[in-house]
C-alpha cells in the first residue's frame, strides 16, 4: 500500500444530499429471520475508552437493522482484553430496546489485546445463550485488529463451524489482521464502525440472502468502490550524520557516514467496498414544473423549490396575479386541426392559467369562446364572480372538430364577443379589451382583414400557438411582442408568466416602459461557453431587447462579446429602432478563444458606457454581464470601478461557479443570478428585466459616471451639472483652447473633485505633453 499524508479515515464519493437519501433508506432495512448475533467487543487499552464508548455506540446503531425478538434475532455480547467476559447471553434481553439499554450499560474493562484468546472461548462455550445448531451464528467482532498472539488459527476454526464473522475496524484499525479474522469473502464482511450507515447496510446485504427478508418494498442494497485509511508508524530515512567507526590501527578511529532513522505515522489507504440502501426516489417522476428543484423528503415526500413568479401549486404553477383592470376573452380553436388532445391540452392551461391569477378580488371581467366553422361563447364575460363555478364551466367545454376558421372567428368576437360586460359601479366601463387566441392548426380562411378589424374595434390580440403557427399568429396580432411560441406541450405551461405580463402590458409597453435607460449586455463568446450555449445567450438578449423600446429617447442598448479580448459589436448610439437592435444581434458570431470577464468589464467602462460613445448623462446605466463563470477572477476590480462610477453590474451566470467569486463581481446578492443550466435561462428573463427596470427608475447622479470629457470635473448643482474645464472648453469639455501659437497647460483639478482611473491619467499625460512641444 502507498502512504499518503492525508486526513480522514474514509473517502465516499457521493454528496450530502445522497448521504441523507441513503441514511434515510438504511433505517427502513431490518434484517427479519431466526438469527443468533453474538457481539464481541475488544475493551483492551490499545483501543481506550474513548473507542470503546464508540464501539458500543456502534453496536446500537447495528441492533437498529436487526428486527430483535425472541423469534427472531437474539443478541448476545461478550467484552474481551487479556480475558473475554461475558457480558449478557443471547437469552438475556429479547427486545431492541432493552439490548441497546444494557449495551450502553456495559463498561470498560482495559488489559492486553488477546483476540486469539476470544475466538477460543467461543469455541470451547458456543454462543452463550443460542438456539441450536439450525439457528445461523453470526459473530460480529469490533476492534483495531492489534492482537497480542495470533489468530489465524482461531479464525479458521471458528469460521469451519459455519459461524458467519464480521470484522468491523474500530480507530485506527490494522486491516490486514482483520482480513485474517472475517469471512469469506472478507471485502463483503470487513465493515468500518466510523461510517454506522455503511456497515449496516453492508451488514444487512450481506445476511439479506437468504437469510434475511426486507422489510421495505422496492428497496435495495448496492455496494460502491470506496477508499479506508488507517494510521501506522513507518520508518524513514531521515539522512546521514557523521559517525565514528573503530580502526585496525591502534590509537584510530575511522569517521564515517551513518543513517539517521526516525519513525512518523501515516495514513495508509485501502481500496475497499462500501455499502448504500437504495430507495424509490420521491422525485424521480420529476413532478417540479417551470424549472422548480425537487427536495425529497424521506423516502416517500418532496417539496418543489419554485423559481420566482412559480409557485401557485405544490408543483410550481405560475403564481401569477393579473394586477391590472382588463376584460379579458379567451377564443379557442376547436376544429378537427387542433385535434381533441389540443384542444384538451388548451383547456388544462386556460384552467391552471385562471387558478393561477383569478382571486377573489381580482379586477378582470373574463369570458370564454371556442370556434371551428361556427362561433360559440359559452362563458359570457363577466357571467361568473368566482373561480370555482368559472372551472365548473370551463370543464363542460366540448370538442366540435369542424374547419379552422380563425379570421370568421375574430370577426365575429369583434362584433359581439364584448357586447354583455356588465357596468360595476367600482370598475369603469371603458376597461382595455384583450383577446387571447390559443390555436395549434393553420386558418383554412384569411386572418389579416378581420385581426384588422378586430384591431379597429380597440381589441387587443395575444397569440398562442407552437412554432410552426408563429408566421400566423404574428399577422394576427401584429407583433411579434403580442405572441406567445411554445416549443412542446409542456412548454405551453410554462409560458403562463409571459401570458400575464402580455395582459396587464395593454397600452403599456413591456420591460421599462417610458423610463430612460443606457443598457449594455456583455456576452461569453470564449470556447468555454462552446458554439450552442453562445446561440442561447445570443437567443437570450434578442429576446430580452424586445422588452424594450429603443431609441434616443428611452432606451439605447450596446452589445460587447469578449474571450480573452473584448469587442463592441454596436455601442449605444449605434441603433435608433428595434429591428435594427435585432438584426445587428443575429450577425454576432462566436469567438471561441479563452475568457476574460475581467477585460469585457473594463472595456464597457473605457469604451461604452462614455459621452464618446453615446452615453447619456443623467440616465440610468446597467451592464448584464452573461457568462458561464470562467474567466471571473480578473473582473471584481473593473466591476467595482463601474458600480463606483455608478453604473449597475447584473451577473448572470449559468452552470457551477465558486459564489465567494461571483459575489465580489456582483457586488450583491441582489444583483447575481445563478442558473444551473442554459435550458433554464428563459424561466429568468421575467425576473432579469425586472431588476434592470427597477434600476431605471432609481435615482441618478448627474456626474456618475463623469459626462465632462477631457478631465474636466463635473459640479453636481439642483437638478443640474456644469463641466469645470481645464485647457478645453464647452458644455462637455470637448473643445481644445488655442491662444496665441500655444495651449494653455490644463491644470490638474483638485484631488477631492475627481476619480482618476489609469486610462484618465493616460489622457491627461498625453495632453500635457502635447502642450509642452
Amino acid at each position: 500500500p502507498t502512504a499518503l499524508l492525508v486526513l480522514g479515515i474514509q473517502q465516499i464519493h457521493v454528496g450530502q444530499e445522497m448521504i441523507g437519501k441513503i441514511s434515510a433508506a438504511g433505517q427502513l432495512m431490518q434484517c427479519s429471520a431466526s438469527l443468533d448475533v453474538l457481539f464481541l467487543l475488544d475493551g483492551s487499552y490499545s483501543i481506550g475508552k474513548g473507542s470503546f464508548e464508540r464501539s458500543k455506540h456502534f453496536a446500537g446503531r447495528l441492533c437498529d437493522a436487526l428486527d430483535i425478538h425472541p423469534d427472531r434475532v437474539r443478541v448476545g455480547m461478550i467484552q474481551f482484553s487479556s480475558t473475554p467476559h461475558l457480558e449478557f447471553p443471547l437469552d438475556s434481553y429479547l427486545t431492541k430496546q432493552e439490548v441497546k439499554e444494557r449495551i450502553k450499560r456495559t463498561i470498560f474493562r482495559g488489559g492486553s489485546t488477546e483476540t486469539g484468546r476470544a475466538l477460543k472461548y467461543i469455541l470451547h462455550k458456543g454462543f452463550p445463550g443460542g438456539r441450536n445448531s439450525s439457528v445461523p451464528e453470526v459473530l460480529i467482532i469490533i476492534s483495531d485488529g492489534k492482537s497480542q498472539g495470533s489468530t489465524a488459527t482461531p479464525a479458521m476454526q471458528v469460521k469451519e463451524r459455519h459461524i458467519t464473522v464480521f470484522a468491523v475496524g474500530i480507530k485506527f484499525p490494522r486491516w490486514e489482521e482483520l482480513h485474517i479474522l472475517a469471512s469469506e469473502p472478507p471485502e463483503r464482511h470487513l465493515l468500518f464502525a466510523g461510517d454506522a450507515d455503511d456497515a449496516a447496510n453492508g451488514l444487512y446485504s450481506t445476511l439479506s440472502d437468504p437469510v434475511c427478508t426486507a422489510t421495505a418494498p422496492g428497496c435495495k442494497v448496492e455496494s460502491h468502490p470506496c477508499e479506508r485509511r488507517t494510521l501506522e508508524t513507518v520508518k524513514e530515512l531521515a539522512g546521514h550524520y557523521v559517525c565514528w567507526k573503530g580502526s585496525k590501527q591502534p590509537n584510530a578511529v575511522q569517521a564515517s557516514l551513518c543513517p539517521f532513522i526516525r519513525w512518523k505515522r501515516v495514513f495508509i489507504k485501502h481500496p475497499s467496498r462500501c455499502f448504500r440502501t437504495v430507495c424509490p426516489d420521491p422525485c424521480d417522476s420529476q413532478p417540479c414544473q417551470n424549472g422548480g428543484t425537487c427536495v425529497p423528503e424521506g423516502l416517500d415526500r418532496y417539496h418543489c423549490l419554485c423559481l420566482l413568479g412559480y409557485g401557485g401549486d405544490v408543483h410550481c404553477a405560475a403564481k401569477l396575479s393579473l394586477e391590472c383592470s382588463v376584460d379579458l376573452l379567451f377564443l379557442m380553436d376547436s376544429s378537427a386541426g387542433v385535434t381533441l388532445e389540443g384542444f384538451l391540452r388548451f383547456k388544462a392551461f386556460l384552467k391552471r392559467f385562471l387558478q393561477a391569477v383569478v382571486g377573489q378580488d381580482s379586477p378582470v371581467s373574463l369570458g370564454v369562446a371556442q370556434y371551428d366553422d361556427s362561433v360559440k361563447i359559452p362563458i359570457e364575460l363577466g357571467q361568473h364572480k368566482d373561480v370555482i363555478s368559472l372551472m365548473k364551466s370551463i370543464d363542460t367545454l366540448n370538442f366540435s372538430g369542424g374547419r379552422t376558421l380563425t379570421g370568421r372567428a375574430l370577426q365575429y368576437i369583434a362584433q359581439h364577443g364584448f357586447r354583455s360586460t356588465p357596468v360595476f359601479a367600482d370598475v369603469q366601463d371603458d376597461l382595455p379589451r384583450v383577446v387571447v387566441l390559443l390555436t395549434d392548426s393553420k386558418s383554412q380562411d384569411s386572418v389579416a382583414e378581420a385581426a384588422k378589424y378586430a384591431k379597429d374595434q380597440n381589441l387587443f390580440l395575444i397569440g398562442i400557438g407552437s412554432s410552426f403557427m408563429r408566421a400566423e399568429l404574428t399577422t394576427v396580432t401584429g407583433n411579434p411582442q403580442q405572441t406567445i411560441v411554445y416549443s412542446d406541450p409542456q412548454d405551453l405551461f410554462n409560458r403562463m408568466a409571459e401570458l400575464q405580463r402580455k395582459i396587464c402590458s395593454v397600452g403599456n409597453p413591456e420591460g421599462c416602459q417610458a423610463q430612460s435607460l443606457d443598457l449594455a449586455f456583455a456576452v461569453d463568446a470564449s470556447s468555454g461557453v462552446g458554439l450552442e450555449n453562445f446561440l442561447r445567450l445570443r437567443h437570450f438578449v434578442r429576446s430580452s431587447c424586445l422588452h424594450f423600446i429603443i431609441n434616443r429617447d428611452v432606451t439605447q442598448i450596446a452589445l460587447v462579446i469578449y474571450g480573452s479580448k473584448a469587442h463592441t459589436v454596436f455601442a449605444l448610439d449605434t441603433h435608433t429602432s428595434n429591428s435594427a437592435v435585432l438584426q445587428a444581434i443575429d450577425q454576432v458570431a462566436f469567438l471561441g478563444d479563452s475568457a476574460s470577464a475581467g477585460t469585457a468589464l473594463l472595456h464597457v467602462y473605457s469604451d461604452v458606457m462614455t459621452v464618446q460613445k453615446g452615453a447619456r448623462p443623467g440616465v440610468n446605466k446597467v451592464v448584464v454581464l452573461l457568462t458561464n463563470g470562467g474567466g471571473m477572477q480578473d473582473a471584481a476590480a473593473p466591476a467595482q470601478q463601474l458600480r463606483h462610477n455608478g453604473i449597475l453590474v447584473f451577473v448572470v451566470v449559468i452552470g457551477d461557479t465558486e459564489r465567494d467569486t461571483l459575489l465580489r463581481v456582483a457586488g450583491s446578492p441582489s444583483y447575481l443570478v445563478h442558473i444551473s443550466s442554459y435550458e433554464d435561462l428563459q424561466y429568468y428573463q421575467g425576473l432579469i428585466i425586472e431588476r434592470i427596470c427597477e434600476e431605471a427608475r432609481s435615482p441618478v447622479n448627474l456626474c456618475k459616471p463623469n459626462p465632462c470629457m477631457n478631465q474636466g470635473v463635473c459640479i453636481l448643482g439642483p437638478g443640474s451639472y456644469r463641466c469645470e474645464c481645464h485647457g478645453w472648453e464647452g458644455p462637455h469639455c470637448e473643445t481644445r483652447i488655442l491662444r496665441g501659437d500655444s495651449l494653455r497647460s490644463p491644470a490638474l483639478p483638485p484631488r477631492s473633485h475627481v476619480q482618476w482611473s489609469p486610462r484618465g491619467l493616460q489622457h491627461f499625460s498625453r495632453a500635457l505633453q502635447h502642450s509642452k512641444r
